[in-house]
């Protein structure tokens, strides 16, 4: 039953540091790599490089509701609603 997610290549789930600069601080961000290639994808359709996108989310939800408890889970769920959403969008689609 689990197969198709016990058998996934390790790189996927293997985590990678990067460096980049959050409102002119330089921070450092963990995540897995399935995370990271969605969040360049994202950056990708928005036109910008990821520590851009990143630093943009970053300010936008520093003015919303000020400093988030954990960023890095904030851009796991972004990453998530990302893919929802171009699920959403793909099920509409297909409805039409």
């Amino acid at each position: 039953m689990c197969q198709i997610f016990s058998h996934q290549d390790p790189d996927r789930y293997a985590c990678t540091t990067r460096r980049l600069r959050l409102n002119g601080q330089s921070t450092s961000i963990r995540l897995e790599n399935s995370f990271w290639a969605i969040l360049d994808a994202i950056a990708e359709g928005e036109g910008v490089s990821t520590p851009a996108f990143i630093s943009t989310l970053h300010s936008e939800v520093l003015e919303a509701r000020g400093e988030p408890a954990n960023f890095t889970s904030l851009l796991r769920c972004t990453a998530l609603l990302y893919i929802e959403t171009q699920q959403a969008k793909g099920a509409q689609f297909a409805a039409e």
